[in-house]
């Protein structure tokens, strides 16, 4: 299964004779966006292999991760618990989106405290868990580990080793490293973060063996879930301009800093650009309840 390849065309790209390609990883599945959906299909098989018939995840309030985990289970049949960031959460999720709309799909939740929250890898409290639901299958908060990074592996395809540059964007890593490690050895992988952090790059290098690969750290915009007015702007006028939409959280930034690399001639002229979008448009609409509460410009859906 492969997204579809979308060709951009923009006065500034032809100026910059670079050529810019979206891989459509946000159309292989209708509720288990783009990356989401490489991240758990090894993990789904492997907690069925294993005879678990829970699957336990961490996340935040409007998590991709929270709300595809949620449909996969119910898929294949799995019941689902999510331990979601903020015990406030707890009487009013129903307002919600992501929430509202995992809870539909059968998840229970756990809300938690965000000082709770920082022993998500702590393994006394995931004995406590363990003490206290009975045993699951656990998956990590964003959904990487090393079977994730296996699913992720599997994004390129053999046409998209021809491209000189592959570009993604990074949350907690797992998607750049499975890249780099089913990518050309002549091929550059680049990373844009979209949180604040120089720790990114020894996750990232714990995970593969190649130095074909660099990561950006200046388009965050402030930091994880943080957006502005001016990146706002930018998603409306990229969906404009070229019918894809992209989310505030990962594919808005990643392509915003994409392409302010190509004015600034990080790509020689000739180079081809495969841009993956990794999908996260669930989350539009809960970020535009937090626009509309600022009386911010909302993202045009």
């Amino acid at each position: 299964m492969s997204g579809i390849h979308q060709h951009v065309e923009l006065p500034l790209l032809k100026e910059k004779q670079v050529s810019l390609i979206v891989k459509r990883e946000d159309l292989i599945h209708p509720y288990i966006s783009g990356n989401k959906f490489r991240k758990l299909k090894y993990n789904l098989l492997e907690a069925q292999q294993l005879g678990h018939r829970t699957l336990v995840t961490f996340g935040g309030a409007f998590s991709n991760h929270i709300a595809a985990t949620a449909y996969a289970g119910k898929e294949v049949g799995l019941r689902t618990i999510g331990i979601i960031r903020g015990a406030e959460l707890q009487g009013n999720y129903n307002n919600n989106p992501t929430l509202l709309q995992a809870s539909k799909n059968g998840m229970d939740f756990m809300f938690i405290s965000r000082e709770q929250y920082r022993d998500k890898t702590n393994p006394d409290y995931l004995q406590k868990l363990q003490d206290t639901m009975g045993p699951f299958y656990l998956v990590p908060e964003g959904g990487t580990n090393a079977l994730a990074i296996k699913g992720c592996e599997e994004i390129l395809s053999e046409r998209d080793l021809e491209y000189h540059y592959v570009c993604c964007s990074v949350g907690t890593g797992g998607t750049m490293a499975g890249i780099i490690n089913s990518s050309s050895k002549n091929q550059t992988v680049l990373g844009l973060a979209s949180l604040k952090g120089d720790f990114l790059r020894k996750d990232i290098r714990s995970f593969v063996s190649r130095d074909n690969w660099e990561l950006k750290t200046n388009y965050h915009f402030g930091g994880y879930a943080k957006v502005s007015p001016q990146l706002i702007a930018f998603i409306n006028w990229f969906k404009r301009e070229t019918g894809i939409p992209t989310d505030p959280i990962y594919t808005g930034k990643l392509l915003y800093g994409v392409l302010d690399l190509v004015k600034q001639d990080y790509f020689r002229p000739g180079a081809s650009v495969l841009v993956v979008h990794t999908g996260g448009l669930q989350g539009i609409e809960g970020m535009n309840i937090k626009l509309k509460k600022r009386q911010q410009p909302l993202i045009e859906v």
